[in-house]
């Protein structure tokens, strides 16, 4: 075998060559501004962004670190023709070139109004725009709030117009309406507001304003972002939505109560002009005076008109006490007539009851208690005679059907050792115990013998009576 050829070519490992390369590139293009559109686009659960940046003619790999990616002010999305600022760098374990991204921001005011009108497809088609959840604005709020930058004419301009018309008290929430965190600031302000107690130290605003100045399409991107346009949507406060000038239309614009054209046009939906009031008040009140007058004026002729129609009060009163004098003296007459029938018949009624007739009813009528008291005694004594008697009849009854007469005419009871009654012999078998009650003691016994066989023939009895065996 043949010895390799020397060579004074210098020999790089796999790993040098690849560093050497990363070096290289990320020397020669440590700062690049890149045009193209966006291919493929995935975010990874780290957070990170890995996308494709293309054109007609090649394609280049690029990745948005998590930090950055959090600070755009758009969403990456595929179609999107984006202007990306960066470094070139490689990734050895894939032999890949790489655009590392730490800005980038869509190419021109073409590509972010695409945008704004895809995302206002998508909060329509949400029915975030409807005017079923448009609120009514309060007529005369007590407290404002007002989202806005502190440092910019939009929040002089408001408190100035508001001095004009109607002074109120505002409350002033600062964010920035321009750049990478206004959109958060902007509706953290919106939840702030709502949050607020209504019985708290700070009062809750009856209405909120949310003002910027005029801008371009990039300048007022805060409004159109999401997590803005969907803190307006859920706000319970009625909103204002004031953004830059009458030509400049953001999404906030679609989903706020009401839109000013201006932020001085905000102030001055959100108040009345107090001088015009008082100006209305007094015309009403005067309008209001001047026909009570004609009303009184109207009201007294009518009463004129009407009081000269009226008879006079003694033709009236006349008549009627003129009848009154005939029913009072026929009133009398008739009270005293029947006064005197009443004492007739007192009198009549009084001669029959004399005393003595009295007494010689009441005397009657004891002599006729008394006779009825005796005759209802004698009855109770016949009925309590006539019950002792059928009580007597049925003891007696008793006594002749009961077994302690049977045992009185000289008959007993046979009881065996459990308490039964031996009602046959044939149930006894000899030397048992039994127990014989009598009709005044009981006996015990032992039963003697006995028949073994049924069919033997029993002794003839002997006539003498002396001769009859004993049981005991």
């Amino acid at each position: 075998m043949s010895e390799p050829s020397a060579s004074n070519v210098h020999e790089f490992t796999v790993s040098e060559l690849a560093g050497a390369l990363k070096r290289t590139v990320e020397d020669n293009y440590g700062h690049v501004r890149v045009r193209g559109e966006l291919g493929r686009v995935v975010i990874a659960r780290s957070g990170h962004v890995y996308m494709d940046m293309k054109d007609d003619r090649a394609v280049i790999a690029s990745i948005i670190w998590k930090g950055v990616a959090s600070k755009l002010r758009f969403a990456p999305e595929e179609g999107l023709e984006v202007i990306a600022e960066g470094r070139l760098s490689t990734y050895p374990g894939r032999s890949q070139y790489q655009l590392i991204i730490e800005s980038m921001e869509p190419a021109g005011a073409g590509a972010l109004m695409a945008l704004l009108e895809e995302r206002r497809k998508k909060f329509q088609a949400e029915g975030l725009f409807d005017d079923a959840h448009k609120k009514p604005l309060p007529f005369l709020p007590h407290t404002i709030g007002v989202i806005t930058s502190p440092t910019g004419a939009v929040i002089r301009d408001i408190l100035h117009r508001l001095r004009e018309r109607f002074p109120r008290h505002v409350l002033l929430w600062p964010v920035l309406v321009q750049g990478d965190k206004a959109a958060s600031q902007i509706s953290a302000a919106i939840d702030g507001f709502n949050a607020l107690d209504a019985a708290g130290s700070v009062p809750r605003p009856d209405l909120l304003i949310v003002a910027r100045g005029g801008g371009s399409i990039e300048d007022l991107w805060a409004f159109n972002e999401d997590i803005v346009v969907r803190a307006a949507a859920r706000s319970t406060i009625p909103l204002i939505s004031a953004i830059g000038h009458e030509t400049d239309w953001t999404l906030l614009d679609y989903v706020a109560d009401r839109r000013a054209p201006t932020p001085t046009g905000a102030a001055e939906m959100a108040v009345p002009v107090r001088t015009e009031l008082l100006g209305i008040l007094q015309s009403h009140e005067a309008r209001m005076a001047g026909a009570m007058t004609q009303l009184g004026t109207r009201k007294q002729t009518e009463l004129r008109a009407a009081v000269r129609g009226l008879p006079r009060p003694e033709d009236l009163l006349g008549v009627l006490s003129q009848r009154f004098d005939f029913t009072a003296e026929r009133l009398k007459r008739a009270l005293d007539t029947g006064l005197n029938k009443r004492a007739e018949r007192l009198n009549l009624i009084a001669g029959r009851l004399r005393p003595q007739h009295l007494l010689f009813d009441v005397q009657r009528r004891v002599e006729k208690l008394t006779s009825l008291a005796g005759r209802a005694n004698i009855s109770f004594q016949r009925g309590l005679t006539e019950r002792a008697r059928q009580v007597h009849s049925a003891g007696k009854l008793l006594r002749s059907l009961s077994h302690e007469g049977v045992l009185a005419r000289g008959f007993a009871l046979v009881h065996r050792r459990d308490g039964s009654i031996a009602r046959t012999g044939a149930v006894l078998s000899p030397g048992e115990p039994v127990s014989l009650h009598f009709a005044d003691t009981s006996r015990p016994a032992r039963i003697e013998g006995g028949a073994k066989n049924p069919q033997r023939k029993p002794r003839k009895t002997p006539t003498n009576p002396s001769d009859q065996g004993s049981l005991f």
